[in-house]
């Protein structure tokens, strides 16, 4: 399945990596609201699911790609790890991601820098777990930034993908096309200062290769054991691989 390339703005000269760069520092100040919001809070449950089926293992250090403002770096300290690093491109998000952390006074614990998570600065077999929140989604080239991943990950560490994909059965393949398509650009549009990333949204879901499509390319990228869990009636997939 070739890969479509969706970006936020369609009329911009930019590469889909700087628009992508641009629209989250745009929503950065609404984003964790806007964000629970508009999934009606059902995001923490993915993740906490995401975070028990990585445990069994015994973690040093995790490593979070696009991380946004931090919510799925904070989420497995569960796992009871001596460190957290989360990555994200946008500095806007990593603002208010370590505004949060140091609220919560975990900075010695969970640091977030900004970074391109397809071009990770870190060495080989650095990190016993990856996770990844609704961020390959937004990669440039989906099996590079994949590739990266497992290059840092441990040799039988585990990487945990939670991205959103489609529902294929009746009434929910319907009800969830019509709240993405109309319901969530409209009130995005309302409450964010940048109402084109809530019309990307639903283009990134539809354009991404999810399912068996994405456990091809996870495998691509050396991954092993790739397995898929559907949640939430197939509204999102939990992807785990091990290297």
């Amino acid at each position: 399945m070739a890969e479509e390339t969706v970006t936020p703005y369609s009329r911009s000269d930019q590469g889909k990596k700087e628009q992508v760069e641009q629209m989250f520092d745009k929503i950065a100040p609404r984003y964790d609201f806007l964000n629970h919001f508009l999934s009606m809070g059902i995001d923490v449950l993915w993740r906490r699911k995401a975070i028990r089926l990585l445990k069994g293992k015994q973690v040093s250090k995790v490593l979070d790609v696009a991380t946004g403002t931090g919510d799925f770096a904070l989420e497995t300290l569960k796992l009871n790890p001596v460190e957290v690093i989360g990555v994200d491109i946008s500095s806007g998000m990593i603002a208010k991601g370590n505004e949060k952390i140091e609220a919560r006074g975990l900075s010695d614990k969970v640091k977030l820098i900004q970074g391109d998570s397809e071009d990770l600065k870190f060495p080989d077999n650095t990190f016993d777990i990856i996770t990844v929140g609704f961020g390959v989604r937004n990669f440039e080239n989906l099996l590079k930034g994949l590739k990266e991943m497992n290059r840092v990950l441990v040799p039988g560490g585990k990487c945990a993908v939670l991205e959103f994909s489609q529902p294929t059965k009746f009434p929910i393949k319907q009800l969830y096309g019509f709240y993405f398509r109309n319901i969530l650009p409209l009130l995005g549009k309302m409450i964010s200062a940048d109402s084109a990333a809530y019309t990307y949204l639903p283009a990134s879901v539809d354009a991404f290769p999810y399912g068996e499509d994405f456990l091809k390319i996870y495998s691509e990228a050396g991954f092993k054991e790739v397995i898929e869990y559907r949640v939430s009636f197939g509204i999102a997939t939990i992807y785990i691989g091990s290297k």
